[in-house]
């Protein structure tokens, strides 16, 4: 098992808290962004900057058991095909039986986006996300370790 960060819009306070249950479990920790980022890890993959390139890194890295923590409903949808695990920053954990929703929810999003209507961005982050984030990766790693 290994953890794998898609770090291009990654909050510190989640690479914090991946860092140190990485250290506790002994565990180890990968973190993957465009060289347009300042990630500063032990084992960092920096990809150029054209689109899906972090994506499809993180997916190559990726093997059955690990985790991968990621706010790309698509990436999450891939990774749980390879199985492993997904995790967003905000805590929520991805399952195969809610993908096809949610990516279904994604494309009616961006065809709204394309007609010229506007959709909602994330809301603002909070500390009970950070709190639930750590819960739900300590939870995955003590199961599947």
């Amino acid at each position: 098992m290994k953890i794998i960060i898609d770090a291009d819009a990654c909050p510190k306070n989640v690479l914090k808290t991946c860092k140190e249950i990485a250290r506790e479990n002994e565990i180890p920790l990968h973190t993957v962004s465009s060289f347009n980022h300042n990630i500063i890890s032990h084992h960092h993959t920096m990809v150029g900057s054209n689109p899906q390139e972090t994506d499809i890194a993180v997916i190559n890295m990726t093997a059955m058991g690990d985790i991968i923590v990621t706010q790309d409903w698509g990436l999450a949808a891939l990774v749980l095909g390879k199985g492993a695990f997904a995790l967003a920053p905000s805590g929520k954990v991805f399952r195969a039986e809610t993908m096809d929703f949610l990516l279904e929810e994604r494309e009616l999003k961006a065809k709204l986006r394309r007609s010229g209507n506007r959709t909602r961005g994330p809301r603002k982050r909070t500390g009970e996300d950070d709190r639930r984030f750590a819960r739900n990766l300590r939870r995955l790693v003590k199961e599947n370790l």
